[in-house]
């Protein structure tokens, strides 16, 4: 398996391309090309054409929860496959893969939408969707988790406004969040979003559903962004007995929270451009 940073926070040096607060990875594994979210923007396609990524030949598109900053780049995506079907381009329809609820509305006081701008009914005459709540297998090494368990009480957070489904509007508790998980002979290499779920919940999962106490890397948004002192040091610990082989927390990780996971675990930076194997 090969993953590229599409869309970050940060940038690494000497790589000219753009950056967002936001996140997009690009996913190789063998004859499988996978997105894993599409930022905010446009800028992922960009970035991907810089690098020499073809985005019109994907099998999958996954969701790892249904905020701006992960689905918002939907819209160009879909601008994308049309033009390139104005133009009879050779292009691949990809599967959208994601937790039911992550095409819902989210509200949030002050603020307003924060949820997909593309709804269900639009995606879907776009590309074929898949929503699902459990896990789903999308190659022979490679799987959509689905519904976390939330198990680490030191994880458990207030809501995030409320989400708006076709029957009624509830505190939005991010069920949808999820990540991905590949299996790799040395481990699992463990790929997030925002971690809205507990990071730690995501892990134990993974481990449950891959049937592997071996992790060799945690790569994504640990929503750890002023976290409370219980959550902290809770995900310390818990990382600090893991002791994955590697950790490339981004995106919606603070600078605090950062050096102190750098005191427990093997640290490592991320920007966009970054490409990892396994």
């Amino acid at each position: 398996m090969k993953l590229t940073v599409l869309v970050d926070n940060n940038t690494l040096i000497d790589r000219y391309f753009l950056a967002e607060p936001a996140l997009s990875f690009f996913i190789q594994t063998g004859n499988k090309n996978i997105l894993f979210d599409t930022g905010y923007s446009d800028i992922f396609i960009r970035n991907a054409e810089k690098m020499g990524i073809n985005l019109k030949e994907l099998d999958y598109l996954v969701l790892s929860h249904g905020h701006m900053d992960h689905t918002w780049g939907l819209e160009p995506l879909m601008r994308l496959y049309t033009e390139s079907r104005i133009e009879q381009n050779a292009i691949l329809y990809p599967t959208v893969v994601a937790h039911p609820l992550v095409l819902e509305t989210k509200i949030v006081e002050g603020v307003g939408e924060i949820g997909s701008i593309v709804s269900k009914t639009k995606l879907s005459r776009h590309f074929k969707l898949n929503l699902q709540k459990v896990p789903v297998w999308l190659t022979e090494n490679l799987v959509f988790l689905g519904e976390i368990p939330r198990i680490f009480e030191y994880e458990a957070t207030p809501p995030m406004g409320s989400v708006i489904d076709e029957h009624k509007t509830m505190a939005d508790y991010l069920m949808d969040d999820t990540g991905l998980v590949f299996k790799s002979s040395e481990g699992l290499v463990i790929i997030v979003g925002c971690s809205h779920s507990g990071i730690c919940n995501i892990i134990e999962y993974a481990k449950k559903i891959c049937h592997d106490e071996r992790v060799v890397n945690v790569i994504g948004g640990f929503h750890l962004l002023n976290p409370a002192k219980q959550q902290l040091e809770g995900v310390l610990k818990y990382l600090e007995t893991l002791q994955p082989k590697e950790v490339h927390a981004c995106h919606c990780t603070d600078l605090h929270s950062k050096i102190q996971l750098s005191k427990v675990v093997n640290l490592k930076e991320v920007g966009v451009g970054l490409s990892l194997q396994y």
